[in-house]
Parts: C-alpha cells; structure tokens; sequence
C-alpha cells in the first residue's frame, strides 16, 4: 500500500529533510560535532556510560543534550542529518511532524497546561540530541533525540546501528481538526492497521484478543529502564485467518520500518527467528470511539504497546521494545566482558 502523506504547508516550511550521502553515519555525526562551538560541545558531548544514556522520557520536562533552540540554521541541519541517517525515510518524516504538532497544541491550548507544577509552552524546538562516546571505526558509539512524544535511543559500531530502542512516538492531536490541517494524522497506519484488525475479528477471535473492556490509562511499560515481559495474552498469529495475518504482517512492520534498514532488517530477522507464529496480538477498550483503544504485539523480545485514550481518545502513546537489547544492553555487557578479558 502506497505511503503518499498529504502534508500542508504550515508542517512542510518547517522541516528540512537533508539528504543523506555516501558518508558512514560515524562522519555525519562527526560532522555535526564539528560545527559545534566548545560551550555546545559540552551540552552534547558524553560518555558512553553516562547515566544521560539510559533516560527515558517522552513527556514535556527539561533535558540535557543539547537544544535546537540553541542551534543556528547549519548545525540544526547537520544534526538533522544525523537524524535523517538513523531512521528510515518513513521514521524521520513521522519524528518531524510530530514535532510540529507542538505548534498546532500552542495553538489550541488556551491557557497552557500545567504539567508537574509548571506552566508548559509548546515548542517544536525543544527537541535535544546527545552523543555518547566517540564516534570512530570500530568504536561502540550512541546517540539519541529526545523531546515530547520523541524518543529515539541508538547504539552503532563500523556504520551499523546495532540498537535503536527503546523508541517511542506519540501524536497530540491524534487526528489535527483546525482549520488548515486537513485532519492531519501523523501516525495514521498504526491506528488504522490496528483498528483495521480488530474490526476483521469474529466474536470468537476478540474473546480470545480482548483482555479488558476499559483500556488502560497509557502504555503499560511506562518510561521503565527495563520494560518488563508483558504476561503474554490475546490471539497467537496462527489463529488468524489469511486476511488478518497479512493485515497483522502490516501492522508489524509499521513500527519495524521506522528504523534504518540495517537495523529494520535484522530486528525483523530476529522476530521470524523466534518464530512469527510466537507472536501475539492484543487489545483493550474500544475502536472508533472516545472511550479509549490499546493494542500491543509481543513474542519472543518483541513488545509493541499502542494506546490512545487521553483527551477522548485523541492522544496517542506507541513503544516498541526489544527486551533483551534495549539500549544495546546485552551487546555493551559482550563488549565489556570482552574488554575486561583482554584487559
């Protein structure tokens, strides 16, 4: 199914969506450090053990990292690059327009919300970039770009992006209705697939898929560290028919697409490895209405939680976690141990 997003002139004159060229990925983030003065090196320089590495937030707080406030035009763009060489093409537009929509909830937010004792002002500049560690050839090296509803957590070696979650994306509005949007929907295919495969289920099917009327109140595995292993319910893949399987398939790969090839590629090679019958799909609460819907798609060390429920049900949360690699953790614990006996 063709990809085509319509996307309207107030998102479209404010992303810039750099090309990539042949350079590995260790030089174009070398690149944007380069353009760096000393004071912005700081912010954005630290170490590959840094406790900075592992935070995980996707609600509106301060951060460290340094800021596209503080940005001018070129490092905005370098960085961007680096970005850009981290995702898929699908992945950076999705990671762009949600930024944008901070501008559509400046908008719409009168008075501005107070969240955790303090007034919010939306700002789609307020969006932070760190990197851990030095990029180099064979040097372990990470980087991540996180602000509202953005995380992106990424670990590379020789130009290879061996992890890229925890990752999450989230769309406040959901489904833009002011003038000028034309209903805009950033993360339309995962709430479509995922009402689309429910809405296929026989009665049967939703009694085994469905483990709750009233869907949660947000992702279950929150902002943990370690996202713990879900008690695995709902209906196995091998219970659904042709149809269901191929929209299932679909579903899938929406979130799996988001990241960069190599990457994409070996995550959906480690899924079938495990057996794309393992997996199973479950929901909560219900579709096309205000009452909230939740699904989640988990087998193996694969866990993909949706859940749309706030602001009736026009807020979406959506994570996807490798739960024996979130941040390259069983990788980083090889290569330490490797280390240490060499050492």
């Amino acid at each position: 199914m063709e990809k085509l997003v319509l996307i309207c002139l107030v998102f479209y004159v404010n992303i810039i969506y750099p090309q990539i060229d042949k350079k590995s990925i260790e030089d174009i983030a070398n690149d944007f450090i380069s353009t760096l003065s000393p004071d912005l090196r700081k912010k954005t320089l630290f170490d590959l053990n840094s406790s900075e590495r592992t935070k995980f937030y996707f609600v509106p707080i301060d951060r460290k990292g340094v800021s596209l406030n503080s940005l001018n035009d070129n490092q905005k763009k370098s960085a961007l690059k680096l970005l850009r060489a981290s995702l898929s093409k699908d992945g950076f537009r999705k990671s762009q327009e949600i930024r944008m929509l901070e501008k559509v909830l400046l908008k719409i937010e009168m008075p501005p919300p107070i969240f955790m004792g303090k007034q919010i002002i939306r700002d789609y500049l307020d969006y932070h970039f760190w990197i851990f560690g030095l990029p180099a050839k064979n040097s372990i090296w990470g980087w991540k770009f996180e602000g509202h509803h953005i995380s992106f957590n990424f670990i590379a070696k020789n130009n290879k992006i061996l992890s890229s979650t925890p990752s999450f994306l989230g769309a406040n509005p959901a489904i833009v209705e002011i003038d000028g949007f034309k209903k805009k929907q950033v993360l339309k295919y995962e709430m479509d697939l995922g009402s689309k495969l429910v809405s296929s289920l026989n009665l049967n099917q939703k009694e085994i898929a469905r483990f709750s009327e009233k869907a949660p109140a947000d992702i279950i595995t929150s902002n943990k560290f370690k996202a713990e292993k879900l008690k695995p319910m709902g209906i196995s893949f091998n219970k659904l028919n042709k149809i269901q399987k191929s929209v299932f398939l679909k579903l899938l790969n929406e979130y799996i697409d988001n990241y960069r090839f190599g990457f994409s590629d070996d995550l959906r090679e480690k899924v079938y490895n495990f057996g794309i019958e393992n997996l199973y799909f479950a929901y909560a609460g219900e579709i096309d209405s205000n009452k909230g819907f939740y699904y989640r798609i988990q087998g193996g060390t694969l866990l993909i939680e949706y859940d749309n429920i706030q602001n009736g049900a026009n807020h979406v949360h959506s994570v996807v976690r490798d739960l024996s690699n979130d941040w390259a953790e069983s990788i980083l614990k090889n290569h330490y141990k490797t280390q240490h006996h060499i050492n």
